[in-house]
């Protein structure tokens, strides 16, 4: 066995430093790039000075607040070789200026330029408004100034507030059920030999956090918060439907379920340590703080139902029993109403999808599904356990992303994280559901075939007719 234990660990070492190496040579890339775009912010050759008031603008969806520029310290030789001055937005698909043409005149143009302009709120982001001129060479620059941040939210609606509502009644309820059912004794066999649940394990919180991290920085090189919301997509535990999928494809249900457990229990310290860790280099990148506090008190939120579940167990067995029962049909209900309720509740999250969302909502379990699959059969274990394996790596509690992700952080990052793992969560049953029905069919031929090599006997009605 032990030659396979190291052939997995040479495995997974190259892996991770072909992310790393990937994910360093974007960031590089990027570094370069945000260079490039200083060098022309600053290379401006006038002395203008722009402020603008309000100096930060918070609007809703569809909506147009006017904003007031005043240009300082203009030349009129400055503008013998300007064509237009304009003001314009960095993500014009956020926010936008209503003819942001500024017109100067040389009469004036030795004291000061007021102006004013509407600014349209088109969607959720945030986004910067400067000025920019344009030379009658055909070369831009902006001045040096200060631009004005925009942030584009969603106004408030009851349905938000029952949807928020929803989704922490219906998490406490699967984790009291999780409670309920969590077998120590199993766990005590599993940990005598834990050779599936260690694999499980490092594909889970090692694999799929790196995989997500570097995907994010691939397909998503300028959004930081798409990246958020996938790398937490990619550091939840396995989700409950994977038990499920296990059953139907012919797996090894205990090491599923076993695996699920040892996921869900690791996630309280696995989740926090990568988002604190590695995912605090997106919330830099972001110009977002890291809601330490949010997240902790989110995760510890979690034990509370976790232990309610226990107490259920220890002091009223046949209630517990029954939680038992509707657990499996109970967790894939409640994720389904989540990621269902979210798409309802969030319909705009469609106008975000993308190529590049679709790829990462594909990407991640499949990419997930083969990895754990792949790890397995490194180490030799049965197909029923490497199926195991396979499903409960890539199948992610989508859910609980979506959770952290409305409750760690503010508008309109709240919801503009959302919609990855809405994309994973309708991507993941997808190859899944491909392997069932060519399973089923291979199997269907297969009889056919098996019951066309029989021969007829004498009793066979067909024959004794003859």
């Amino acid at each position: 066995m032990a030659c396979p234990f190291y052939k997995l660990l040479l495995f997974v070492a190259l892996l991770i430093l072909q992310v790393i190496a990937t994910c360093k040579a974007t960031l590089i890339t990027n570094h370069d790039e945000q260079d490039k775009d200083g060098r022309l912010t600053i290379s401006s050759s006038v002395d203008w000075e722009a402020a603008f008031d309000p100096p930060n603008l918070n609007m809703d969806m569809s909506t147009v607040r006017n904003v007031t520029v005043r240009i300082d310290h203009i030349k009129p030789t400055d503008l013998d070789d300007i064509r237009t001055i304009q003001l314009r937005s960095e993500r014009e698909h956020v926010a936008w200026v209503e003819n942001g043409t500024i017109v100067i005149e040389p009469l004036v143009a030795s004291t000061a330029y007021n102006g004013s302009f509407n600014i349209v709120a088109n969607f959720l982001g945030q986004t910067k408004l400067f000025v920019e001129l344009v030379r009658k060479n055909g070369s831009t620059e902006r001045i040096k100034s200060s631009t004005l941040p925009v942030t584009v939210i969603r106004p408030e609606r009851v349905i938000d507030h029952v949807f928020t509502g929803s989704v922490i009644l219906l998490i406490s309820i699967l984790y009291i059920n999780f409670g309920a059912a969590l077998d120590v004794g199993a766990l005590k066999q599993i940990a005598r030999r834990p050779i599936g649940p260690v694999i499980g394990f490092v594909c889970q919180f090692v694999f799929m956090p790196l995989l997500s991290y570097g995907l994010g920085h691939l397909l998503f090189p300028d959004n930081y918060e798409l990246q958020l919301g996938l790398f937490f997509t990619g550091v939840s535990p396995a989700g409950g439907a994977s038990n499920i999928w296990t059953v139907a494809l012919g797996g090894n249900l205990t090491l599923s379920i076993a695996m699920t457990t040892i996921s869900t229990l690791a996630a309280f310290g696995m989740m926090p340590l990568w988002i604190f860790t590695l995912g605090r280099t997106i919330f830099q990148r972001a110009n977002l703080v890291v809601p330490y506090s949010r997240i902790a008190y989110t995760a510890v939120g979690l034990i509370v139902p976790i232990s309610a579940g226990l107490l259920i167990q220890r002091y009223c067995p046949r209630f517990s029993r029954l939680l038992v029962r509707i657990l499996k049909p109970m967790s894939v209900i409640l994720i389904l109403f989540i990621v269902i309720f979210a798409i309802v509740t969030n319909l705009y999250l469609f106008e975000l999808f993308s190529w590049q969302i679709i790829v990462a909502g594909l990407g991640l379990p499949w990419i997930g599904y083969c990895f754990g699959f792949l790890a397995s059969h490194l180490m030799r274990l049965p197909l029923a356990d490497s199926l195991a394996i396979s499903v409960e790596t890539g199948i992610q509690n989508t859910g609980i992303a979506i959770f952290l992700l409305r409750f760690a952080l503010e508008q309109p990052a709240a919801d503009l994280t959302t919609v990855m793992p809405v994309s994973n969560a309708i991507m993941t049953p997808l190859p899944l559901l491909l392997l069932l029905i060519g399973l089923r069919l291979h199997a269907r031929t297969k009889r056919r075939a098996e019951n066309s090599l029989i021969p007829k006997t004498e009793t066979d009605p067909v024959v004794a007719a003859s």
